[in-house]
């Protein structure tokens, strides 16, 4: 699997990126301080154009393929670096390309596959022995056996969330290795989440909670992402989260539901998750794709908060 600026690396070897690399220039900076320009005299308006520190392309060069070569590693991919150096070589100076790109292509793709199936496998893996482990651990609420858990960090009192509602929370989600991918507070503050409309472990694990409650929540990628959606495949969630509000009546500014972010298309939603971070679609809500199934229709789908099971 490979994010996207492992994509650029491998591109980096072509000349357009090289050219890219080469060619763009840094940006103007203003500084906007909120009030009139300032009016204190600078001098005369002529100057000397400032001088240019000379380039040192050797060390241009070294972090030009320094970028390439920390984007080159990849979970479940091993690139040989010799013929990587080899192929640089060779290809700026114009021989022949040991494959055509037809086959070069379809060539990565199966490295591609092969090396997410093989994160996958190993994310899979992780999230059982995890969520089982931490079954055990004291104040683990199971919600539903190895596949749901939480632990109540901060008791509320307050209303309750209704299990269709659209609370009102602040939230940081994390991975098994405190990796954070997201959180309420890359938004600018607490967010408005539509139940109905997010991943089923983050619906079924936020429900009955109290405004004011503070809940950790675990989630299997049975009931997460699975294999699909910006995250690593199969990874096991984590997710703090705090009720503001239990019931928002009006959509919120905030509201991961609002039209301008849910545009697909957008090239800063590719590895970021930004506002999408936990509202699903057709793509990763569905959670059929990980390797373990599960089935919805058993006798503890519908959580209820006197069937809670506690294990010690």
């Amino acid at each position: 699997m490979f994010t996207k600026n492992q994509k650029i690396a491998l591109a980096a070897v072509t000349t357009a990126l090289a050219s890219a690399a080469l060619f763009a220039l840094p940006q103007a900076t203003t500084v906007d301080t909120g009030t009139k320009q300032s009016t204190i005299p600078t001098g005369p308006t002529t100057s000397t154009p400032a001088v240019e520190a000379p380039v040192d392309m050797k060390k241009v060069s070294e972090a030009f393929g320094h970028f390439i070569g920390r984007h080159l590693k990849s979970p479940g991919a091993n690139f040989d670096l010799d013929s990587v150096i080899r192929g640089l070589r060779e290809g700026s100076e114009g021989k022949p390309a040991p494959m055509t790109d037809k086959e070069y292509e379809q060539m990565m793709t199966q490295v591609q596959k092969s090396a997410f199936e093989k994160v996958s496998q190993e994310n899979l893996k992780a999230a059982n022995d995890y969520i089982r482990d931490n079954s055990k651990a004291s104040g683990i609420v199971v919600v539903k056996p190895e596949k749901l858990q939480y632990k109540i960090v901060k008791e509320g009192n307050g209303p309750v969330v209704e299990t269709n509602g659209s609370p009102q929370i602040n939230y940081t989600g994390k991975f098994i290795d405190g990796t954070v991918f997201g959180s309420s507070e890359d938004s600018g503050g607490p967010v408005t989440i539509p139940l109905g409309q997010t991943i089923q472990g983050f619906s079924l694990g936020i429900a009955g909670m109290k405004e004011g409650e503070t809940r950790r929540l675990y989630v299997h990628p049975d009931l997460g992402y699975g294999t699909t959606g910006h995250l690593p495949p199969n990874s096991l969630l984590i997710f703090d989260i705090e009720v503001i509000k239990a019931a928002s009546p009006e959509k919120s500014e905030q509201s991961y539901l609002d039209d301008e972010d849910l545009d697909e298309d957008d090239p800063s939603d590719d590895d970021g998750l930004g506002p999408l971070a936990l509202v699903g679609d057709d793509k990763n809500t569905d959670t059929s794709h990980s390797h373990n199934d599960y089935d919805d229709n058993d006798d503890d789908d519908d959580y209820d908060d006197d069937d809670k099971d506690q294990d010690d």
